[in-house]
Order: C-alpha cells, then sequence, then structure tokens
C-alpha cells in the first residue's frame, strides 16, 4: 500500500501543485530515468525502486546502518533523496510563508475569541478539548436546513442498501452485509419501530476536531452510537455554532454490534457486553 500511495501521490504533486513550486531537478532526474512524468506507470517504477533498494523500508538495513552510520550511504539513498528533494525545495521558499500566515492566523483567532469573550462575558464555555476531558450536551433532533428539504433523525440499513454502487470506492458493499440484509437477519439490533437496522443518528452536539469516536451517551449513561462527521450546515462550527442547523453523525451502537455479530462473528465480545 505505501509502495503505491508513494507513487500516486508523487504524480498528484507534479500534475496538482504549479510548475514553479516543483523541486525541478529531481523531477528532471525522474524523466531521465523512469519516463512521461504524466503517466502513473513513472512514478510506479520509481516507486518500485525506492521499495527495493532504500534502507530507509528494510528493517535489516536500517539496523546495519544505524549501528554502522555513514552519511554517503544516506545521501545516495533512494528514499531519502526522494524525500529531501521536496524538503529542500520547501525549506528555502515556502516556510517562511507558512510560518508568517499562522502567526497572523492565530493573532486574528487571538483578537475574535477576545471579541466573543466580551461580548458575553458571563457565557460559560466549556473546554477545548485539548488536554482535557470535553462534555457537550445535545438531543437526537432532525433539522430543515431550507425550503423544501427536510433531514430525518435516523438512517437505516435499507438507504444503506438504496445508495450501493457495486465497484465504487465510497458505496460498495460486502456480499455478508447485503446477504444478512435481504435475508432481514437483523436479530436483536433490529429497531423495534423502523423493522430495520438504524445505522445512524444525528444530534445537536456540539463537536471539533479529535472529537470522533468519541461516545454517545444517553441520559442513563448508557452508550448509544459514537460521533464520527457533522452535517454539511455544520462546516461552519469552528466560527460559530448553529444551534438550528449543526448536527453531529453518530453511528448507531446497535449497526456496529450488528456487524460484529452477524458479519465479523464475534459473538465472544456481544457475550461480555450488558445489551438492553
Amino acid at each position: 500500500s505505501d509502495q503505491q500511495i508513494l507513487a500516486a501521490t508523487t504524480l498528484m504533486f507534479y500534475q496538482q501543485v504549479e510548475a514553479t513550486q516543483h523541486p525541478k531537478e529531481y523531477f528532471n532526474s525522474i524523466k531521465e530515468q523512469y519516463g512521461d512524468l504524466n503517466q502513473l506507470n513513472t512514478y510506479q517504477k520509481l516507486s518500485a525502486d525506492i521499495f527495493a533498494k532504500s534502507i530507509l523500508v528494510d528493517d535489516a538495513r536500517w539496523s546495519a546502518f544505524e549501528a554502522k552510520p555513514d552519511s554517503l550511504t544516506l545521501q545516495n539513498d533512494p528514499g531519502y533523496k526522494h524525500a529531501m528533494a521536496f524538503v529542500r525545495n520547501y525549506q528555502p521558499k515556502y516556510a517562511s510563508l507558512y510560518q508568517t500566515f499562522t502567526a497572523a492566523n492565530g493573532e486574528l483567532n487571538r483578537l475574535y475569541l477576545k471579541g466573543l469573550m466580551e461580548m458575553e462575558p458571563n457565557k460559560i464555555r466549556y473546554p477545548d478539548a485539548n488536554f482535557t476531558m470535553r462534555l457537550s450536551y445535545g438531543n437526537v433532533k432532525s433539522y430543515k436546513p431550507r425550503d423544501a428539504v427536510f433531514y430525518d433523525y435516523v438512517c437505516t440499513l435499507s438507504g444503506v442498501m438504496q445508495k450501493y454502487k457495486p465497484g465504487d470506492y465510497e458505496f460498495d458493499l460486502p456480499k455478508s452485509l447485503i446477504d444478512a440484509y435481504n435475508k432481514k437477519d437483523f436479530g436483536q439490533y433490529v429497531d423495534p419501530i423502523y423493522k430495520d437496522i438504524v445505522v445512524g443518528f444525528i444530534t445537536t452536539n456540539d463537536i471539533t476536531g479529535g472529537n470522533s469516536g468519541s461516545p454517545v451517551i444517553n441520559g442513563k449513561g448508557e452508550l448509544i452510537g459514537l460521533a464520527f462527521d457533522g452535517n454539511y450546515e455544520a462546516l461552519s462550527h469552528k466560527i460559530a455554532f448553529d444551534k438550528d442547523l449543526n448536527r453531529t453523525i453518530c453511528v448507531d451502537v446497535r449497526y456496529v454490534l450488528w456487524c460484529m455479530d452477524k458479519l465479523g462473528g464475534a459473538t465472544n465480545l456481544i457475550k461480555e457486553l450488558t445489551l438492553k
């Protein structure tokens, strides 16, 4: 996988980053040695060479190098050459621009938060999730983002099947899931109202980067799901949380358990849990 990723991302850099920002000498050497710079096959050959020859991806050769390091071996290593071509291109030309932007952005963010705190001096704010436990309270709730559009608060396995596209990287499904759905093999995880597996639900919780995977707990302290995403209208939440439109998307714990049980066969884990 890493070898394929290295080839794909190097091609993406060549095609999608402005030519004026390329490490030109390095790309010229790739062209001379491996071929057309607009062809994936060129970078696949480059990547294959790196993974075959570099000490960086071989435990035995890396251990030998650590035991007796020398700069010539490192300088001539194809993996090191590849990485350093981009590092040496970035550091003198663009690193300072990034640092300037980051510093300015940090100062503007500080002033923005200062203004918010002065505007609402008595508002109680929860921690920002950096080095602290963070609790967010909310309700399971549908929403209507615009005229004639309504999003319900749950989606079901039937909806997953409606989106099924064989071979599609987002919407393909394993045969075991399709077979279980067609047999309506929902077991104890079926929702009594929908007569289906509830896959996900949305809530009014305020989440931030790092909250993905956080437990969603009901008023009785029971785990009902895991937070993993936000809706389209929640993209502005880091600037201002909109109580009417922002939603947290959660996977329903019954779907997790159904996958463990019916698709994974992990009944031993199911037996360890107290299910209600």
